[in-house]
Parts: C-alpha cells; structure tokens; sequence
C-alpha cells in the first residue's frame, strides 16, 4: 500500500489536505459550486532545523496545524454569512493600527484562547476535580491514573455534546470524505467517487487520535510526578503539555508508516473514537474531499515518500 504525508481537515462544508509544499482548501458553496483556494506551507522548520528533531517537531506540527486550520476554517465559514456584521470599535481600531496583520493577529489571538481553554477542560479541570476526592484517594499513581480517567471522560463527553449539533454533523461526514479519499490514494485507487466510497472513513494518521493518545499520554507520563502541592501539581500539568503532544505525535507518526501488530493495537482505541468524529459522506462531500485532494497532487505529485509521515 502506498504511503503518503499528505493529511487533512474537515471545514465547514469543505476539506483541506495538505502536502509538503501547499495546502488546498475546496468548499461547496451554496450555489453547489465548489471552489478552491491554495496556499503555500510555511514552517519555521526550514529556517531552524533543530524543530525537525523528535518531540520538536510534534509540537511544532501541532502548532503550525492549529493556525493552519483556524485559517481555512475562517475561508470556509466566510462562504456562509448570512449577513454583513458589524465590527465593533474594538475590532475597527486593530483593524486600523494592524492593517494586512489584522486577519493573522486574530487568528493567532484565536488559537491561544482555544489552547487555553483546552488547557483549562483537558487539564485544569480534572486535577481540580480528582482534588475535590483526596482524602478517598490515595496519594501517587493511582491518584494520577483517576485524573487520566476523569480527563478522558471529560473529552469524550465535550465529543458526544457537540455531535449533537446540525453544523457539526456536517462537518463529520466531511471529515469521514477526507479519510476515505486519502485510503483511495493510498490503494492506488483512481481518485473517484465511486471508488472513495468503498473505503473505510476511519484512518490512523488522524487529528482524532492524536488528541486522544494525548490524553492517554499523559495518563502515564504524569504517573511519574508525584506532587503533593496543588498548585505545584497545576504547574505541572500544563508545562508538560508541550511534550506530551510531541511525544503523542511521535506515535501517531509510527502508526502511520507501519501496519505490525503492535501498531495497529495502539491505534484501536482512537480508531475507536473515530466511529463518533467520523460520518459516512455523500457523493457531493466525497467529490469536495477528491478536489482537494487533486489540488496538492497537482503541484506536488504523487506524494508518495517511501511511508515516511512528517
């Protein structure tokens, strides 16, 4: 089976891949015409290769994915508004003061607050929470091993809330479109509808898993710090963040360019998951997630690289 780097994201009635050198994004606009837009990839990789190394580069990744998908979900849903809103002062002295930096400034702005509040949830929440239960828990790894439960809870919970919405629903048949595009490549399979849509919309290389083995990850890494203090315990939760997304792109990596036993037993449970992030698409999804698809290959190739996932 052919291996490729080439990974993407659901919009908001669209799909973005992305390759090595550029990201397209295709979106079916209200009129049913799909229209695409591409742009070039950029990594501070290139200037500072000490971001290539291992961990490094798991967290430079995840970085760089968040702005990346903050900017193509920004172009999708601009296809959508109803109305002109009107911009607040604030927004209109930015505006003023930033002038072509504005749209970056608040994008930027946007992934920090979506960091912090997945800090608070993710991590903040279920240190405080297991808190609450001290005096019935034991102190060390067990107590560590129910915050990784009750932090695992919380996400799956937050998953099961928001599949409840229309919009989202949507978004997860697009996201199902982009995993069985990406498998029709990988099969050397013409990049066709007909042929898409016999393919599995669960994938190992995917964001779902990733967040997922985070949580996992962290389970065991915070096993080993056994901290009394709360506020030196809190201290520690969200400095070790970083790292553990590294480490969680590491194996996510290996899922995806090895299909030994081990490997396929460690994507189980975010395969698992994606039975709720996923959903079948129709053949007008299926041909949005092709187009996109198409794009990176036509300024890119084949984009096969021998497995190697970046």
């Amino acid at each position: 089976m052919k291996q490729t780097y080439i990974g993407g994201q659901a919009v908001m009635e669209g799909v973005m891949m992305r390759g090595k050198k550029i990201y397209t994004v295709a979106v079916r606009k209200p009129d049913q015409k799909i229209i695409m837009d591409k742009q070039p990839v950029r990594t501070i990789a290139n200037r500072y290769p000490i971001f290539k190394l291992p961990i490094l580069r798991g967290i430079l990744a995840f970085m760089e994915s968040m702005v990346v998908g903050m900017k193509t979900l920004t172009y999708s849903a601009s296809f959508f508004e109803e109305e002109e809103v009107q911009s607040s002062k604030m927004d209109s002295w930015l505006e003023k003061k930033l002038g072509d930096r504005f749209e970056n400034f608040m994008i930027g702005f946007t992934v920090v607050v979506a960091i912090l509040l997945a800090i608070g949830l993710f991590m903040v929440a279920p240190l405080l929470l297991t808190g609450l239960i001290h005096k019935w828990v034991p102190t060390g790894r067990f107590r560590s091993l129910i915050e990784g439960v009750i932090r695992i809870l919380i996400f799956l919970l937050y998953i099961l809330l928001i599949s409840r919405m229309k919009d989202i629903q949507r978004v997860f048949q697009y996201h199902g479109a982009e995993h069985k595009t990406i498998h029709c490549y990988e099969h050397g399979k013409e990049l066709t509808v007909e042929n898409a849509r016999t393919q599995s919309r669960l994938h190992k290389r995917c964001g779902t898993s990733f967040l997922l083995f985070v949580m996992l990850v962290s389970i065991f890494v915070f096993m080993f710090i056994d901290i009394e203090n709360m506020w030196l315990r809190l201290f520690s939760r969200i400095a070790l963040v970083p790292f553990i997304a590294g480490l969680s792109y590491e194996i996510i990596r290996l899922a995806g360019r090895s299909d030994s036993f081990l490997v396929r037993l460690i994507s189980y449970p975010g395969m698992g998951l994606q039975l709720l992030t996923t959903a079948e698409p129709d053949d007008e999804q299926l041909a949005v997630a092709i187009c996109a698809m198409q794009g990176v290959l036509d300024e890119e190739g084949d984009g096969d690289d021998a497995g190697k996932n970046p």
